[in-house]
């Protein structure tokens, strides 16, 4: 294995400089069995020099910052960074006497997976990485990661700290207040010139280095230029510098509240005091909440909102004023609306995952993801069944189960016909159809595809063109595991205009404890989490279900 001699430098100079090589492309690591793939690294590098941010210098991927990264680029070899120890602080000290010693001689990033692929031999090629932070350790996942220089100074040296910068460097000029004070005098005229001339005569060598640089540059440029001309290529997009808030639920997630910092803790939002929670930052609730409109295609047809309180109340006209036809003379009669209300309750769901230690302590896992997926996948599978078929009973009430929604018969107990279809869609006003859309399950579907007018047309139409849906009758079709197959007696198909029938109230997005204590035993961590949210019909004339009947 290839094998990188460390070296160790203690000349005067930058106290507490540190470089070396945090990773190589092209050969596994020892331990994790990934390889990184030259230019991996350059869309968060670009990500960090936009934000003017750096990733984190820490000390085996935990506690405070031991010190900052000063230079991170990529080179032939891989990623090259240049850092300063803080010595102003026990925990950068500590580790410069650690790395001094030998004691520590190695590096570690602390990373996200953008885009990767697994092999068949079981190595994963990484494409693009998102940097996070770049460790001191003593056991490297790749050997050759390694420290390959540190400086010192002679005793009783201050520590000189530097900005932490991506490729560039700033330079501070002494201006003389007014009075002239000792230590801030304005240099003069030879000084100037001094300096000048020192510059010149390091410029040869500089520019013999940019050359080198830039035709390193270039031979990367084309290979770069040669991959992005092939047929299917994509260009890459920079990468979003992670927000504070999803980073330190991302911690809490991991180690518990007390491993944050003050910072980290602010970040988090506080539940109520009956949650016994944190919520989760705005970035993690999209993710599940993407998750649950593909487990739960109500939401994609109703019409959804939030709110604050324990139920939500919404006005409804219950009658309608009439109008009456008159004489030149005649007396009018009086006339006017009545209304009502119609109130949704907001219900409550909960679950927990186990998470093992060994998935939390792996950095290479996006936990984020993983958490995610779990609670969408069971949110949405058992609000989907709700929204549709739910008695309101600790749950909201579904438009299946409503019984202000109308009823047609299809004419036969278990076949569906093309003509009760298109009577059972013209028994709803013209003012919803125009807006309405199909629901229905997969099986169902499947039949209704095979429908023909008496033309020996389909009535389903296949959508030509990018972004519009397929359409039954000319309206679209949302498929919903949730409905029930064709069989005598059941309702099939609904049809109708959602988005005016039914409403959709979230109480809390989504809300999550971390228990570290319920399962210790068995390796594990419970993230409790709940969420509330309440649904029913508000308009049930909007709405018709058919139902597989003879009468």
């Amino acid at each position: 294995m290839e094998q990188l001699t460390l070296e160790v430098k203690f000349a005067t100079g930058e106290a507490g400089l540190v470089s070396g090589y945090a990773s190589l492309f092209g050969k596994p690591a020892d331990y994790v069995n990934d390889v990184i793939e030259a230019g991996a690294f350059g869309a968060t590098l670009a990500a960090h020099d936009a934000a003017d941010t750096m990733p984190a210098m820490l000390r085996e991927h935990k506690g405070d910052p031991v010190g900052q990264w000063l230079e991170i680029e990529e080179d032939e070899l891989g990623l090259r960074v240049k850092g300063r120890l803080d010595l102003d602080t026990p925990e950068g000290r500590d580790a410069y006497e650690a790395v001094r010693a030998g004691k520590i001689d190695g590096l570690s990033i602390g990373y996200r997976a953008v885009n990767a692929e697994r092999g068949q031999d079981g190595a994963r090629t990484l494409h693009e990485i998102e940097l996070h932070e770049v460790s001191l350790v003593r056991r490297p996942a790749s050997s050759r990661a390694r420290v390959l220089s540190v400086k010192s100074a002679p005793a009783g040296n201050p520590a000189a700290k530097g900005a932490a910068i991506l490729k560039r460097k700033t330079m501070e000029k002494k201006e003389t207040a007014p009075g002239g004070e000792p230590g801030n005098e304005t240099p003069t005229v030879d000084d100037r010139v001094t300096g000048l001339e020192e510059n010149v005569a390091g410029l040869d060598t500089r520019l013999k280095a940019v050359e080198e640089k830039v035709g390193s540059v270039k031979s990367v440029a084309d290979r770069i230029e040669a991959k992005l001309n092939r047929p299917g290529a994509t260009v890459e997009t920079k990468a979003t510098p992670e927000k504070i808030e999803t980073k330190a639920f991302v911690g809490f997630l991991r180690q518990g509240r007390e491993a944050l910092g003050a910072d980290e803790v602010k970040a988090l939002r506080v539940a109520d005091d009956t949650a016994g929670g944190y919520l989760a930052p705005a970035d993690f609730v999209a993710q599940v909440v993407k998750g649950i409109v593909e487990f739960s295609p109500v939401r994609q047809a109703a019409k959804v909102g939030s709110t604050s309180s324990g139920s939500v109340i919404l006005p409804k006209r219950t009658g309608r004023p009439t109008a009456h036809w008159v004489g030149e003379t005649e007396d009018r009669e009086e006339t006017g609306s009545t209304y009502g209300q119609v109130e949704i309750p907001v219900h409550e769901i909960a679950c927990y995952v186990d998470v093992s230690l060994r998935l939390l302590e792996d950095a290479a896992v996006n936990i984020e993801s993983e958490v995610s997926a779990d609670l969408a996948e069971e949110f949405g599978r058992i609000e989907g069944v709700a929204f549709i078929n739910g008695d309101g009973v600790k749950k909201p009430m579904g438009f299946m189960a409503d019984a202000s929604v109308g009823i047609g018969v299809n004419g036969h107990a278990t076949t569906l016909g093309a003509d009760a279809l298109i009577s059972f869609m013209y028994s709803l006003p013209a003012f919803y159809r125009n807006r309405s859309s199909w629901m229905m399950n997969g099986t169902t579907l499947a039949t209704v595809r095979k429908l023909k007018d008496g033309q020996g047309n389909y009535l389903w139409q296949p959508s030509y063109q990018a972004g519009q849906p397929e359409t039954l009758l000319g309206r679209p079709v949302v498929e919903a595991v949730d409905m029930p197959d064709v069989a005598s007696g059941t309702f099939p198909i609904a049809f109708g205009d959602f988005a005016t029938a039914y409403r959709i109230y979230d109480r809390v997005s989504l809300s999550v404890m971390r228990d570290p204590y319920s399962v210790a035993t068995k390796g594990l961590v419970r993230f409790h989490a709940r969420r509330r949210v309440g649904g029913g019909i508000v308009l049930g004339e909007a709405i018709k279900k058919l139902k597989m009947a003879t009468s």
